[in-house]
């Protein structure tokens, strides 16, 4: 039972540590769809913010209805340099979710009759 306190611990650390610092990296990057639907079009910085120039698939995307959430845009309230703090507390809410639903799934011992 002690190895496997040690073994989930450690996957622990290892999840916030990937969280806390990769983000930082993954965050300067468009993923794939983001990059697919760009394609054809420039980002242009305005006044008013990023405007994209071209034809793209992208021009006709809006924003999400959770777009205004604390965690949007993969950041702490829209700030980027929140964004391995947001990874962290996503893998901490994960695992919360995750461990509630074992626990509420988990195989009990049956009743053992009374005699």
């Amino acid at each position: 039972m002690r190895r496997q306190w040690k073994f989930l611990l450690g996957f622990a650390l290892v999840a916030l540590v990937c969280a806390g610092v990769l983000s930082y990296f993954a965050d300067s990057d468009p993923d794939g769809l983001d990059s697919a639907t760009l394609k054809g079009c420039e980002v242009v910085e305005t006044d008013q913010g990023e405007e994209l120039t071209g034809s793209c698939i992208a021009q006709r995307g809006g924003d999400h209805h959770l777009a205004d959430s604390p965690l949007a845009d993969y950041a702490v309230g829209g700030d980027s340099r929140f964004t391995g703090v947001a990874g962290v507390v996503g893998v901490l809410a994960t695992a919360v979710l995750a461990g509630g639903l074992f626990w509420l799934l988990r195989r009990r011992p049956r009743d053992r009759e009374k005699t």
